[in-house]
């Protein structure tokens, strides 16, 4: 069967892996790596194709994993860290080589090898950091987008170094090729997002208009692969141009669906690469040369952290950003392999440096996600040592804040709940760290401080000791929890009230000392049922009984903790019981010229007349002599059969 016994060899291999990290409670991908490993050439040698073939397969994932980003990341998203990514990467690229070269110059490489060992180690892995990053519940963070931001601006550079590192013993001959590719990137890129941007959406939206789930996806697999190989043919990166369409895709209306309908093919294809990536090690060389690879990777690690932790501060990143990107970008990236490659064909670096630079990238990117997790912990330790950075306040009450609601984000669901306390008059103050939020509550003139709602320093600047209230609204569970463990710290008996995005999430931010845990996706799931059971004619007692009961399951802490919250409920469900119904009085409707008292209403049919609309105004509560008009519109209320009953005596139905 050839290739495809191999993909049949490397999917179960890959299986087992997962099982067995994920039992261990560790990052899959890693799984992934060890099976790649075990059934490689240089230990179980169980496939009959060449590895280099499972490593041509395996692009399809890193493509389509970038195509999946594009979508979930706007154009508007990225804004805030363009001039890190257009600016800061280069510029870590170049600190880096410089670094590298003095490493390798250390090893005993000579000065053109030297070079090559620094370009390869600058580059880090977007693969592997998309994986942790959504293992650890970072992405949408500010932190997550500079990285991947840097990791965007790195992969433009991949063309550039595969055309400039061949000729270094030649550089003039190396410009011109340098010059073309940077005129074809840009004509690719003026292409996509004018007449691209344009083109997409409407094949797209044809496409859709068929009804055909199969045609949708395969058209979506279709552009996203497509337009990475027309970039591949314009001499740049096949992931980039996948990712430059997912970005264009992701401004139309299908954009959402096309990410859900996508994410288990990138999910196969990713599991290729990685475990390519484990099938490229040979443990034989690594056991010889142990100590030099470790050393290598250790070198890297904290020459390259340091070098992205300082260059995300200087650009004006503070709090837990720095750390974040130090410890999530160390690692050797995948297209350091496409790079080696082509060291080694071009006969500009020795086999045994293409061994190393192999190994150490395969080692560096295991460790990644357990470095990465580091970064809580060292960046509490950092608060601890030193002072924190400044924070600015913006519409705080000149009396100060007392007795008020500390809001932790300021996105579209801080501002929503901030809109609704404003209104009512309750003191509240908003804490966000992304300064573009902070410019958007700024216009809406909601008192709010910048800075990050983890952090003692920014927390007691919110006067988080004498509020009542805090809200987490951050959908990040790693961060709602640090600023959940903070505030307790500072105030005991503050009552939190967080969001999660499911079971697992709500069951650690209860254990962290959350009083409330909101599950968007539950509410909407319980009035979507609801409506629809109400529909189809169940009666509204079975309805309310339905929805409380899968209610009170979800959120039985609360209800064990805090009787009032169950009277809330109870009153929620008595009000939905009770519908309130309009109904029009015709011209010859009998009711006209009679009294409240004289109709007797309440005996006949049940129901209560508690509102009047005639031409004179609303009449609220009227009283029993008020005598009914042609053209009253008279609002009752009482159960369905009721409301039915006094619709029929009255010879109509509600408007």
């Amino acid at each position: 069967m050839g290739l495809t016994s191999d993909i049949v060899i490397i999917v179960v291999a890959a299986l087992f892996g997962a099982l067995v990290f994920q039992r261990l409670r560790q990052p899959i991908i890693l799984g992934y790596i060890l099976a790649g490993v075990l059934i490689g050439p240089y230990t179980g040698n169980l496939l009959n194709s060449d590895v280099h073939q499972i490593e041509l397969l395996a692009e399809i994932g890193v493509a389509l994993l970038l195509f999946a980003l594009g979508l979930e990341f706007a154009l508007k998203e990225l804004k805030p860290v363009w001039r890190v990514a257009l600016l800061g990467a280069p510029l870590q690229m170049a600190l880096t080589i410089l670094y590298g070269y003095g490493v390798g110059r250390w090893l005993g490489y000579d000065v053109a090898s030297s070079v090559w060992l620094g370009a390869l180690v600058s580059l880090s892995s977007t693969m592997v950091i998309l994986k942790t990053l959504m293992n650890q519940g970072w992405m949408g963070t500010l932190s997550s987008r500079v990285m991947i931001g840097m990791l965007l601006a790195q992969d433009l550079a991949v063309v550039p170094l595969i055309i400039i590192l061949p000729t270094l013993s030649d550089p003039e001959a190396g410009i011109p090729l340098l010059g073309y590719a940077a005129l074809k990137a840009v004509v690719f890129l003026s292409f996509m997002l004018l007449l691209g941007a344009k083109l997409l959406p409407r094949l797209l939206s044809r496409v859709a208009s068929w009804n055909s789930r199969e045609l949708f996806l395969l058209a979506i697999t279709a552009i996203g692969l497509g337009v990475g190989y027309i970039t591949y043919l314009f001499g740049l990166s096949f992931a980039f141009g996948a990712f430059v369409a997912g970005m264009v895709l992701s401004e139309s209306e299908y954009g959402h669906q096309a990410l859900s309908d996508i994410i288990p093919l990138r999910d196969v294809f990713g599991l290729l690469f990685f475990t390519s990536v484990g099938m490229l090690l040979d443990p034989e060389y690594l056991i010889r040369h142990w100590q030099t690879v470790l050393l290598l990777v250790a070198l890297v690690a904290v020459g390259k952290g340091v070098i992205f932790a300082a260059l995300v501060r200087l650009f004006g990143y503070g709090n837990v950003i720095p750390f974040a990107v130090g410890l999530g970008l160390f690692q050797i990236g995948e297209f350091s392999f496409v790079i080696a490659r082509v060291g080694l064909d071009t006969k500009s670096i020795t086999s045994e440096m293409f061994s190393l630079i192999l190994s150490a990238t395969v080692i560096s990117m295991i460790v990644t996600p357990f470095i990465s997790g580091f970064t809580e912990p060292l960046y509490r330790l950092r608060k601890r040592l030193f002072r924190s950075e400044p924070h600015q306040s913006v519409n705080l009450p000149e009396s100060g804040l007392r007795d008020h609601v500390v809001i932790a984000g300021g996105g579209r669901v801080g501002q929503h709940v901030a809109q609704v306390l404003k209104n009512l008059g309750v003191a509240m103050v908003i804490v966000e760290l992304n300064s573009q939020r902070v410019n958007q509550c700024k216009e809406a003139e909601y008192p709010i401080i910048f800075g990050d709602a983890s952090q003692s320093e920014v927390l007691e600047a919110a006067e988080i000791g004498r509020s009542r209230l805090l809200l987490v609204t951050t959908p990040a569970l790693v961060v709602a929890q640090s600023i959940v463990r903070q505030a307790r710290v500072m105030n005991r008996d503050l009552s939190i009230v967080s969001r999660a995005d499911g079971m697992e999430q709500m069951k650690a931010l209860y254990a962290a000392g959350v009083y409330m845990v909101i599950l968007p996706e539950l509410e909407a799931g319980l009035e979507i049922a609801r409506q629809a059971l109400i529909n189809l004619g169940l009666p509204a007692t079975e309805v309310a009984r339905f929805a409380d009961e899968v209610r009170h399951e979800s959120y039985r802490p609360l209800y064990e903790s805090n009787p009032d919250y169950k009277i809330l409920t109870q009153l929620k469900n008595a009000r939905e019981l009770l519908d309130l119904a309009w109904v029009s009085l015709p011209q010859s409707c009998g009711l006209c010229g009679s009294t409240i008292r004289e109709l007797d209403i309440r005996k006949l049919t049940g129901v209560s007349v508690v509102g009047v609309v005639h031409p004179g105004g609303f009449l609220p509560n009227p009283p029993a002599d008020y005598r009914f008009g042609a053209s009253d519109i008279v609002a009752v209320i009482g159960r369905p059969e009721e409301r039915a009953a006094f619709e029929r005596l009255v010879g109509t139905g509600s408007p």
